[in-house]
């Protein structure tokens, strides 16, 4: 679990920043239209690492709730 919750921040970590320059580029364009390339780039990195971080932290919910991450972490005890 503890490799799961480490996948998680090491994809989030980026994100963040590229949230932030997303915002950056959405305030300066007019539109939708005039959106530059380098926010379409964007944000296709952004799916990138959001896909695999939120797919852990729901693995991560449903291992805490089902009990199966306490015996995983235990050796089966």
């Amino acid at each position: 679990m503890v490799a799961l919750f480490t996948l998680t921040g090491a994809c989030w970590i980026p994100v963040v920043a590229i949230q932030y320059r997303l915002r950056d580029l959405a305030v300066a364009a007019n539109s939708f239209d005039s959106l530059p390339h380098e926010f379409h780039h964007l944000m296709r990195r952004w799916i990138a690492l959001g896909v695999p971080a939120f797919s852990a932290v729901l693995l991560i919910v449903i291992l805490m709730v089902t009990h199966a991450g306490a015996a995983i972490s235990l050796g089966n005890r």
